[in-house]
């Protein structure tokens, strides 16, 4: 026994040191994509980062980043290492639960002689379920960048390790200290996420199963009451434990009169005092159970309470202070996630519902702030009739189709539950198809399957096309069934030799599936109880977050949990594998085969096929990115971005590096919170305060959320004139609404007055003959929301003091009609006093200087000329706006006679974005046609000839696909480039129509009647054959 125990630890630190080792060779260097940006910021300097946060994950960050030098990458890499050290211990913490399983699964064998073989074969289990986990798809995703979910992983995967131990102690006076620690780390991991709850099942069963005798009625009221525990803890515990000191400091505050945070304080004074009187009476008392309890529920309060950090934090309002929760009243709101609202489970309404005629809104709970010139807390938004009320009529049960938030959820249920007529209530079980076609089906087997069957590639589905990012197992009469799909050598080289294309055969899958059985067959209670951790941190997630369709990005990492616990089955399944053997041949043989089998067609195989497209290490593309968003703008600029990925990577470099810390970055999807528009109304670092005349009241929560267009006047109104219109308290700037009086916009049509001699600083001098006297713009619309209403503020009041920019991914909709003055100097548009009439009819004109010394001496893009690093499609998508950019850079030059360095742009941007790593698309068109115009033919051929094939291959294989795959969009977009190649050739007449053109083995060949046969290259050969062969598809 002592001897296991010894190997036990050795080969788990082993292990450990295994995927420690794979995970810190494979990290990112620097910030990734998506929140990572935010997460490493807000850690370092200890900021807020996004509802409902994570300060212990900020907290362990910030003292990782403490070893690293500050304001470089070292920071990230610092932070990135936690994370991979986060994952390692989690693979550790899964050997011991396998090998604690397998302890209890083999301890029942007849067998009295092999002890030596058991405890090697449970061992090996071991190993073969920790590494297969190591290596899974969507695990080592999140071990190597600075997210939650490695963390997140880690604390599941202690605590459930010590419910095991505990039961191994359970007999003893001491074991209840296992159930103690258990409670702390649910409430430690509550401060990085709530994944660890979801063990509490699974727990409960275990604690079942060894304090009571099993029958099926109890085996029933256990799971009812674990239920309800997680149900207590997730539901009403965590929430009430920060709403009632809300509550005491509204009650003590406003009520009773005492200063800010008195409430505060006589809540924790009040919670101190009862639990320590509770565990002194039962002490006393002699009642360890309660004792237990009441030590628990103190444990996890301890626990929870890092969420005092950023309280704390957010007093001394940091440049990231998201939601602004500098009290207990502004912490409940943060906690709640009251800004990305709420979503029926049980019972609700379908996505079309219709208002109750009687009563169509409901009250909502009203939004407090602190005046301290009142001293107290005030409404400032009553949220009176802000909730919708649906229907009865058009509500059910378990609603699934329930979003009507953007409008193309609703075609998403049309298409996943076959719904012939949004308008039309649809049935339950059309909802329930929806269910099981796209929630169970699309949002959650499919990544399943990623980790233990195989993968088709990384670019993104949420149509569920057969063309991109399904699951597929590499057995192609199977996957080709199944999808549709041709064979795959068909495949254009984009989708055949994607590094994510990982193929296992269905192995793992197979594996897991034996020990599953296995585990059933021989101790079905751990069975069941892993079974339970499967379910709650899969399916039951799918359940609770109602996931409705078209997500901005794949959401795999949510469900490792479930991962997880499949791979302790794929360990056990070396014990099937074993206990099958040694039926046939004696024990050491069995061992033997068993291990060597079940490595192979597991841990093996996943890091054979995963490694390519797993290794970030040499990749800077997201850092490199945000500093050529921040690069292109001129010193003390205002910035506009939209999403996470023109905003994250910003504050990284802002925050982290010390980058272009004069630009103030302003969010547009944050600055319709009041919160966000008060820091940007601070300095922060170099950065002035944006220019504004509108104070806190004018725009607090409930405020001018919402401004009516109602047109008074069909001419240009000053824009200054229209914010104080809107502004005004004066009843006549008003019209009534169904909430009462409100301010309105009077006119969609809008001008700013142009300083002329400050527009000279910055204009080129071939544009400033036509610096106008005014900016004359039309709103969009029937309504101005706050962000746009901010941004007009800062127009009326920035007097041409500070250049102002849009990022080119904010959409054109953030525009409100200004385009038509705007200068392209990189990655973003600037607001300039003259009409920017492109000749390529694209947004904006283009600064020619600007925009060459940024794009060919300044800009960097993080290794994506380099085909040996791997690129997923969050890093590839936005190549198509760069090769757009340099393509209408080069154009610009052509135009004006400056040949030269036209080239030298189109060089460039073949260099810096090869196709080797990112597929040519339509945008490599406009380059062609510079080379031509230019006079470079043969670069023009080559890559035309490179085009051609590209698109006729993927051509040819779209076509072959079955019906109803969902690839007819693609399809047609090939035809369409297809199209416009032969555009090119018409109009740069590269064919010669004059000569017949043969292949002879590898070689190629042209003649005519008074030509005998010439040898000629591919390209010509390829594009003088090109139009035969495009006809022929019509």
């Amino acid at each position: 026994m002592e001897s296991f125990k010894k190997l036990n630890n050795i080969i788990g630190w082993s292990v450990f040191a295994i995927a420690s080792f794979v995970y810190l060779s494979t990290i990112e260097q620097t910030v990734s994509f998506w929140d990572c940006g935010e997460y490493i910021a807000t850690a370092y300097k200890l900021e807020v980062g996004h509802p409902p946060g994570a300060p212990l994950f900020q907290l362990l960050g910030r003292i990782f980043s403490l070893f690293a030098e500050p304001a470089t990458s070292q920071v990230a890499i610092a932070i990135n290492v936690m994370s991979a050290l986060c994952s390692s211990f989690t693979i550790l913490f899964l050997f011991w639960t396998i090998t604690a399983f397998g302890k209890r699964l083999l301890s029942r064998s007849e067998e009295k002689n092999n002890d030596s073989f058991k405890s090697i074969s449970i061992l090996a289990a071991g190993v073969v379920g920790a590494l297969t986990y190591t290596f899974t798809d969507s695990f080592w995703f999140s071990a190597v960048e600075g997210e939650v979910y490695a963390m997140s992983s880690f604390f599941t995967a202690i605590t459930f390790w010590c419910i095991l131990k505990w039961e191994e102690e359970a007999d003893k006076p001491s074991s209840s200290r296992w159930l103690v620690l258990i409670a702390y780390l649910i409430g430690l991991s509550i401060g990085v996420h709530l994944l660890s709850l979801l063990t509490i099942p699974a727990m409960g069963m275990i604690y079942y199963y060894k304090k009571y005798e099993y029958s099926k009625s109890g085996a029933i009221k256990a799971f009812i009451i674990s239920m309800a525990v997680l149900g207590f803890v997730q539901g009403i515990l965590i929430p009430s434990a920060v709403s009632l000191i809300s509550s005491f400091e509204l009650f003590f505050v406003n009520s009773i009169g005492l200063p800010f945070n008195s409430g505060t304080i006589i809540y924790f004074l009040t919670i101190i005092a009862l639990i320590s009187f509770g565990l002194v009476y039962t002490k006393n008392k002699n009642k360890p159970i309660y004792n237990t309890l009441i030590l628990s529920f103190m444990m996890l309060l301890i626990g929870y309470s890092s969420f005092a950090v950023l309280v704390v934090r957010s007093n001394s309002n940091p440049p990231i202070d998201e939601n602004n929760p500098e009290d207990a009243v502004g912490l409940l709101s943060y906690l709640k996630r009251e800004q990305y609202g709420s979503w029926p489970i049980v019972y609700g309404q379908y996505f079309n519902a219709k208002l109750d005629n009687k009563k169509p809104y409901l009250d909502g709970n009203p939004t407090y702030a602190k005046d301290d010139k009142k001293g107290k807390y005030v409404i400032i938004d009553d949220r009176k009739k802000s909730i919708p009320n649906y229907s009865d009529k058009y509500k059910t049960f378990f609603p699934r189709m329930w979003s009507n938030t953007q409008s193309r959820h609703a075609n998403g249920y049309k298409q996943w539950a076959g719904l012939r007529n949004t308008e039309r209530t649809p049935t339950f079980s059309q909802n329930l198809k929806f269910f099981f076609s796209y929630q169970i089906g699309w949002s959650y087997l499919r990544y399943f399957m990623w980790n233990f069957a195989g993968r088709q590639n990384d670019y993104m589905n949420m149509d569920g096309n057969s063309l991109n990012g399904n699951w597929e197992s590499g057995i192609s009469f199977i996957d080709n069934a199944r999808l549709g799909t041709p064979n795959d050598t068909l495949a254009p080289d984009h989708l055949a030799k994607n590094k994510a294309k990982n193929h296992y055969y269905f192995l793992p899958l197979i594996l897991g599936l034996i020990g599953m059985f296995f585990h059933f067959k021989k101790h079905n209670h751990d069975a069941l109880v892993v079974l339970l951790f499967f379910l709650f941190t899969g399916v039951l997630i799918i359940i609770y977050l109602n996931v409705v369709p078209f997500q901005p990005r794949e959401r795999d990492y949510a469900y490792v949990g479930s991962f997880y616990a499949f791979s302790i089955w794929v360990g056990i399944g070396l014990l099937a594998i074993y206990d099958f053997l040694k039926q046939k041949t004696n024990a050491r043989n069995s061992i033997i085969a068993a291990t060597t089998i079940s490595m192979l067609i597991s841990p093996v195989l996943l890091a054979s096929e995963n490694w390519d497209d797993h290794d970030r290490s040499g990749r800077y593309t997201a850092l490199e990115v945000a500093k050529n968003y921040l690069n292109s703008c001129a010193k003390n600029a205002i910035l506009f971005t939209n999403g996470d990925n023109d905003t994250f990577p910003l504050w990284y470099a802002q925050e982290v590096e010390g980058i272009r810390t004069d630009i103030k970055v302003v969010n547009l999807s944050l600055f319709n919170t009041d919160w966000y528009i008060d820091q940007m109304k601070r300095a922060s670092y170099e950065a002035a305060p944006i220019p504004s005349s509108l104070e806190h009241n004018d725009y607090r929560r409930g405020t001018r959320d919402y401004t009516i267009i109602q047109e008074k006047f069909k001419e240009h109104k000053d824009v200054d004139q229209v914010v104080k219109f809107i502004n005004s308290k004066n009843s006549k700037a008003m019209i009534n609404t169904s909430a009462g009086l409100k301010n309105y916009c009077p006119t969609k049509k809008l001008k700013l007055k142009v300083d002329k001699e400050k527009a000279k600083e910055f204009v080129p001098i071939e544009f400033q003959n036509k610096i106008v006297d005014e900016l004359k713009w039309k709103l969009k619309g029937n309504g101005i929301y706050k962000n746009k209403l901010m941004v007009l503020d800062i127009l009326a009041n920035f007097n041409w003091d500070r250049p102002i920019y849009f990022a080119i991914t904010v959409g054109r909709d953030n525009f409100m009609g200004l385009e038509k003055y705007f200068q392209l100097e990189g990655l973003a548009y600037r607001l300039v006093p003259y009409v920017s009439n492109s000749s390529d009819g694209q947004t904006g004109t283009i600064n020619t200087e600007i925009m060459y010394d940024n794009l060919v001496n300044k800009f960097k893009w993080g290794g994506l000329n380099n085909s040996d690093l791997y690129f997923d499609e969050t890093n590839t998508r936005m190549v198509m706006n760069y090769r757009n950019n340099y393509s209408r850079l080069a154009e610009n030059l052509f135009s004006k006679g400056d040949t030269l360095r036209a080239v030298q742009v189109v060089d460039k941007c073949i260099s810096e974005f090869p196709r080797e790593v990112v597929n040519l698309t339509y945008f490599t068109i406009p380059i062609i046609d510079i080379y031509y115009k230019a006079g470079e033919f043969k670069k023009g051929d080559d890559l035309f000839a490179t085009m051609i094939d590209d698109y006729f291959k993927e051509y040819y294989y779209l076509s072959d696909f079955e019906r109803g795959s969902g690839v007819k969009q693609n399809l047609n977009i090939s035809t369409q480039v297809l199209g416009s190649l032969t555009r090119v050739l018409q109009i740069h007449k590269r064919d010669d129509t004059s000569f017949n053109y043969l292949q002879e083995d590898d070689k190629y060949f042209r003649s005519n009647d008074n030509t005998p046969k010439e040898e000629i290259n591919y390209s010509t050969y390829r594009i003088n054959t090109f139009l035969d062969e495009f006809y022929a598809l019509q």
